[in-house]
């Protein structure tokens, strides 16, 4: 899978989707125009209306004119608004079927597992932590993904999957739903969803107007009269029941052949993502020997039927508008020897008998509730395999972005079993999250420590001060692998935070960096990731794309480039060569861009650059990110700073890259 052929293949299918939408409402304006003439046939002969034989005419461009205006009011404003509700991001789709956030503090194991499960993915992947959301009313086996991008993703999972679904199928159909986080599925889903919903309202307003008929009126007017406007409105409410009905029957046809297609992709990534096909085929065939199967009952789930895991409700017209192929299809692509049959679930999976590591539980639980309730877990975690390294080129830095293997699950469970277990916990949690990651910044040498202390004291708080103080044991102990994966966890912790508070971090935060007088490259990343999600959680949308040839961000290329070949660079000859190693292979043009002076890439231009270059094509983004690769590596060596900095620079960018192996 590659995420930047993965992400066009989005937009592709994103511009060819509106233009059946468009054709969809074409059809919808045909049959409400061929509507409007006879139901005004019927109420009236009046001159323009009529043909030479007292027939409706069936050319009248002011009633077309009236028709085009009026269904594209009704569809763009119905469309608009659902899209101005969708837009809130991940946690509204979630709220809205009924979902509720998982504590993070949970005591419960198995909400304690899905979240280590979703943990592990996010680390793995390089992508914020996404909330995760239960389904409590929910028995069905089920589960969906939702948001505009990676930093607003939620994971929402039914009370169902997660009582009869062991850890790896758990971890199956999580790693299924990441990849429609990875592959820009999401964004599409809430298109398709707002588009739909615009033509449907054509047939609810119809639906309305007759259901306003059945109600009981007053007694006016002469009978002949009353029963003219009778017929007129009953005209109208089955025409406009009709006409929307019409169109909305092609606009599923649309969004579910759609979505047929993309469920096979994430079957297969989430089978790439764990190098485990018994998960993914294990959750299928308990969804297809379940009595319940994967039904949703939610009254606005129907809305949403595209982004689940399986097809939760019943497809009419011979499976013309199933969302999802059938099981034994999907089951097939996967096991080529599956015999067709399924099995009923246990009624609860028994998480007791699992260990910590089988269970997906991190050896830490934490203290308090928590840590008594995981004390009758048996805790012989079975060893771990001997650690990956992947060789370091640019062509297998590339190939991870948006694509975790196996060996980057396996680091992301040893990060986390090797975080301290009150950072752990911190991250998580919305009250002590700013001290940590405040926390992150804290310089070794003791002067310049307290003076930071003192800084958060008179920034953020003395309440934010004494949470950090109780941190500082911890952070002392955290490994430099650990730094950038707290923050992925700290993230939608933060997000919680008002405008007002998160605007108090970043300043203090600022402070911190500043108060030794340098900033180094991993502040500088911190700094950078933590902004540019945040924003992102403000406003989900992101930047329009509007830099499509190489040319065009040519001096915001050439300025990230000589950055990196400076920061891992002893001289200028050095740096002359790793900058030419990644510039000569753009476009096939050696010679187009110059090394930037050093005075020249100071971190204020880098930001500047950085920001210029959200807006670039994802083909841009490709070349640059493979291009930075040939700079860190020109060397032959490659260093803890110049991964943190590659690792900022693609999450701004906006390409989730894994930890470097």
């Amino acid at each position: 899978m590659d995420f930047f052929e993965a992400q066009a293949r989005a937009k592709k299918q994103t511009t060819r989707l509106v233009g059946l939408f468009a054709l969809a409402v074409a059809g919808t304006i045909a049959a409400g125009y061929v509507a409007a003439v006879l139901v005004l046939g019927q109420a009236t002969g009046g001159p323009g209306r009529s043909g030479p034989a007292g027939e409706p005419s069936l050319w009248q461009p002011e009633l077309l004119a009236t028709v085009i205006l009026g269904t594209f009011a009704v569809v763009g404003l119905a469309s608009l608004s659902k899209w101005m509700t969708l837009r809130a991001g991940g946690p509204a789709v979630a709220e809205m079927v009924g979902g509720r956030r998982a504590n993070p503090q949970t005591t419960d194991l198995r909400e304690r597992q899905l979240l280590n499960v979703v943990e592990e993915m996010a680390i793995a992947s390089g992508v914020p932590l996404p909330a995760v959301y239960l389904l409590d009313d929910e028995p069905g086996l089920n589960a969906f993904a939702a948001g505009l991008g990676t930093s607003d993703a939620v994971v929402a999972v039914t009370r169902g999957a997660l009582e009869k679904l062991t850890r790896d199928e758990l971890q199956a159909v999580v790693g299924h739903e990441f990849s429609h986080i990875l592959n820009g599925d999401m964004r599409l889903n809430l298109r398709l969803t707002a588009l739909l919903f615009g033509i449907l309202v054509i047939a609810l307003i119809g639906r309305g107007v007759l259901r306003g008929m059945g109600r009981p009126r007053g007694r006016s007017g002469s009978n002949k009269n009353t029963g003219g406007a009778v017929a007129v409105l009953l005209a109208i409410g089955l025409a406009l029941m009709f006409v929307g009905y019409v169109g909305y029957f092609f606009g599923r046809l649309i969004q579910a052949a759609v979505s047929r297609q993309r469920e096979y992709l994430a079957d297969a990534s989430a089978v790439q993502f764990t190098r485990n096909p018994d998960g993914i085929v294990g959750a299928l065939r308990k969804i297809g020997g379940s009595a319940l199967g994967s039904s949703i009952s939610a009254q606005h789930a129907v809305e949403i039927r595209h982004f689940f895991f399986a097809q939760g409700f019943r497809s009419s017209f011979n499976g013309l508008f199933a969302t999802h192929p059938p099981l034994v299809e999907r089951i097939r692509a996967v096991d080529a020897s599956f015999d067709g049959k399924f099995f009923a679930p246990e009624t609860v999976v028994a998480v007791r008998r699992e260990s910590f590591q089988t269970a997906g539980f991190t050896r830490h639980p934490g203290s308090g509730a928590a840590a008594a309730a995981f004390a009758a877990v048996p805790n012989v975690p079975p060893p771990l395999p001997p650690p990956v390294r992947l060789a370091f080129t640019p062509a297998t830095l590339v190939g991870t972005i948006g694509n975790p293997s196996p060996a980057h699950v396996e680091a992301a469970r040893r990060i986390l079993e090797r975080l301290p277990p009150g950072l752990h916990a911190a991250a998580l949690d919305p009250t002590q999250a700013p001290a940590l990651v405040l926390g992150l910044v804290l310089s070794a040498d003791p002067a310049v420590r307290t003076r930071q202390i003192e800084g958060v004291a008179s920034g953020a708080g003395a309440g934010t001060a004494r949470i950090l103080s109780d941190l500082d044991p911890g952070l002392r102990q955290l490994g430099g692998d650990g730094r950038l994966p707290l923050l992925q966890l700290a993230l939608p912790a933060l997000a919680q935070h008002g405008p007002a508070a998160i605007d108090r971090l970043v300043t203090t935060l600022d402070e911190l960096v500043h108060a030794d007088q340098r900033v180094s490259v991993f502040e500088y990343a911190l700094q950078k990731v933590l902004i540019h999600h945040l924003a992102l959680y403000r406003r989900p949308a992101g930047p329009a794309v509007t830099l499509h040839r190489l040319a065009a961000a040519a001096e915001p290329v050439a300025l990230v480039l000589s950055t990196l070949a400076w920061q891992g660079s002893r001289g200028g000859a050095a740096a002359q060569a790793a900058f030419a190693a990644g510039a000569d292979g753009l476009d096939g043009r050696p010679g187009r861009l110059t090394l930037r002076a050093p005075q020249d890439c100071s971190l204020d231009r880098l930001d500047a650059a950085l920001e210029q270059l959200t807006r670039a094509s994802g083909a841009i983004k490709r070349d640059l990110l493979t291009a930075a690769g040939r700079v860190v590596t020109a060397d032959g060596q490659v260093t803890v700073e110049e991964t943190e900095l590659l690792r900022a620079i693609a999450a701004v960018l906006d390409c989730p890259l894994p930890p470097v192996l």
